[in-house]
């Protein structure tokens, strides 16, 4: 199946590459229901989708909770499946259902969707608390615009909403586009606490989550609640990662990778690994280093004038830095 936003584009293929059948249906509940039935006269069937935890999470979960069998297939495999596939290469609905098919057909190991709920309810959680802070960035970038035309020097660079409702409350503008200016600054901080609040409750709920699920994550320090779930909700089933290098791989953390011919296993940081993951994990590795704590990770070299310790250069021969510790390539649940 190629899932799309508002259709799917299937191909039936037997278990010797032969092609039974297809079809593009709409995501309607009408066509969907056409589609269970037109699927419905090959009873051992396994629906493969391409990016279940994408684009096509949608349908993938309609499936599921109707008691359907589905196989994610990643978009890298199904891609090169459509490099050898022909047509001169050409990108269509019915070739990218072909190519997810054949990766179904050929390929062992694909990880199964499950139904986790838990999970599920983490996800929209921790997305709704990521929009939260998108949203106090851009209203404060914009509350510090109009307070450097209200005040002169504008305000500091860590500014609350209370700090910028006392500020607010001494000026007192003349003319119309400084008395606009302040009631929108106003409007915005009244905003701002609205953003507060629901981030708090955000985060308290965020924290009851990641406890019921058993993680030992907020145990480290440096890792906040929204940090954990979003850990949980990326890696999902750690057991479907044979080998710490592959987890490390995924993530983009430094893993042993083989980077080279021969026996030589060195360590080298992935740029194709999971972006999300690794900012948690750099925000972790960033706040141990500015508070720290016995058995921690370490800096070495004289202090900056902030207090914060400068880094020393790691020597090149090797890549790796013997004077620092690296942050954990996995998160388990």
């Amino acid at each position: 199946m190629d899932p799309h936003k508002r259709s799917v584009t299937i191909e039936v293929m037997a278990d010797d590459e032969s092609i039974l059948g297809g079809g593009r249906f709409e995501t309607t509940v009408e066509d969907y229901a056409a589609m269970r039935v037109y699927a419905a006269q090959w009873t051992d069937r396994v629906w493969t989708i391409e990016g279940c935890s994408g684009i096509g999470k949608h349908i993938a979960a309609r499936l599921l909770a109707d008691g359907e069998q589905v196989v994610d297939v990643p978009p890298k495999l199904s891609a090169r499946a459509r490099v050898f596939a022909t047509g001169q290469g050409r990108k269509t609905d019915a070739t990218d259902a072909h190519s997810i098919a054949l990766v179904g057909t050929r390929m062992t190991g694909l990880r199964p969707v499950v139904d986790d709920q838990q999970l599920a309810v983490l996800q929209t959680l921790v997305d709704r608390r990521r929009a939260l802070g998108e949203d106090h960035t851009r209203m404060i970038s914009q509350l510090h615009a109009l307070l450097l035309l209200l005040i002169p020097g504008g305000a500091k660079r860590f500014l609350s909403a209370a700090q910028a409702k006392v500020l607010l409350a001494t000026v007192r503008p003349r003319d119309a586009a400084g008395k606009t200016r302040r009631r929108v600054a106003a409007e915005l901080i009244t905003d701002l606490e609205r953003v507060y609040q629901r981030s708090k409750a955000a985060d308290k709920e965020l924290t009851e989550l990641v406890r019921a699920t058993g993680t030992s994550l907020l145990e480290l320090r440096g890792i906040g609640p929204s940090g954990a779930a979003r850990l949980l909700v990326e890696v999902g089933e750690i057991t479907r990662f044979p080998s710490k290098a592959h987890s490390g791989s995924w993530t983009g953390t430094r893993s042993p990778i083989d980077a080279s011919s021969g026996d030589r296993v060195r360590h080298r940081l992935s740029r194709g690994g999971n972006r999300q993951i690794n900012r948690f994990l750099h925000i972790m590795a960033t706040v141990q280093l500015r508070n720290q704590t016995e058995g921690g990770p370490t800096t070495t070299g004289a202090k900056t004038s902030t207090g914060i310790p400068r880094w020393k250069p790691c020597a090149p021969s090797n890549g790796a830095c013997p004077t620092s510790s690296t942050a954990p390539s996995s998160a388990t649940r």
